[in-house]
């Protein structure tokens, strides 16, 4: 059985009864390293953590999904960790964002809004010589490679 696909299994059987979290990413690492990302509309606890780490770790040791030595790792998605899912960009409306698109040009904006196909963003658009001036932009989301949450420390 594949590993990725029972520990997503296991983690949406956890978090069934609790509908502010949901799944972000399932990575098993060659060196053994298990990393679970959940994050919630409101963050995610560690008691909540704790309570997926436990379920799917005594689970994984019940059937002998894993042969070799693993270290589960659950957590929220990092301030670094790339936003993937729509129920990301909701969360961080109103933040800043760095998108890099497929083209390979950066942009830079305020999060105003998300859908399945779009996001809207603010961004300041500076043209040599003139005023800079700012704009509501809607990108297709097919056309992003990677999305960050960018942090001010102003």
């Amino acid at each position: 059985m594949n590993i990725e696909k029972r520990v997503t299994e296991l983690v949406e059987e956890k978090i069934a009864d609790m509908p502010n979290l949901f799944l972000v990413d399932v990575t098993m690492h060659s060196n053994g390293k298990l990393i679970v990302l959940v994050d919630g509309d409101n963050g995610i606890g560690i008691a909540d953590c704790v309570a997926i780490s436990r379920h799917v770790g005594f689970h994984l040791e019940e059937e002998n999904v894993i042969e070799d030595p693993y270290n589960l790792e659950v957590s929220s998605p990092g301030i670094d960790t790339p936003l993937t899912l729509k129920r990301q960009y909701t969360k961080n409306i109103g933040r800043t964002l760095g998108i890099k698109m497929d083209d390979g040009t950066k942009r830079e904006g305020k999060l105003l809004s998300a859908d399945d196909d779009t996001i809207t963003i603010e961004e300041t658009i500076k043209e040599k010589g003139k005023k800079a001036e700012t704009v509501e932009s809607i990108i297709p989301t097919d056309k992003i490679t990677e999305t960050k949450v960018l942090i001010s420390f102003k």
